[in-house]
């Protein structure tokens, strides 16, 4: 589970459906994306598309 992309999510208070709209992904893949149920390696833009929506460096997903 990636506790702390849900941790950045929930305090910029948003959905999960929210930021997978903001990153232009379905909701269904960014919850897979979360909860680790979508394991690495996640593609490069799709890293970028989600770091940009909850603005954050988006390298902080390989450094798991």
């Amino acid at each position: 589970m990636r506790e702390w992309l849900r941790k950045i999510r929930k305090q910029k208070k948003l959905t999960q459906n929210e930021v997978a709209k903001r990153a232009g992904i379905s909701g269904n893949y960014y919850s897979c994306i979360e909860t680790g149920a979508r394991g690495n390696p996640l593609p490069v833009d799709t890293a970028k598309k989600i770091a940009k929506s909850l603005e954050f460096d988006w390298m902080h997903f390989y450094e798991e």
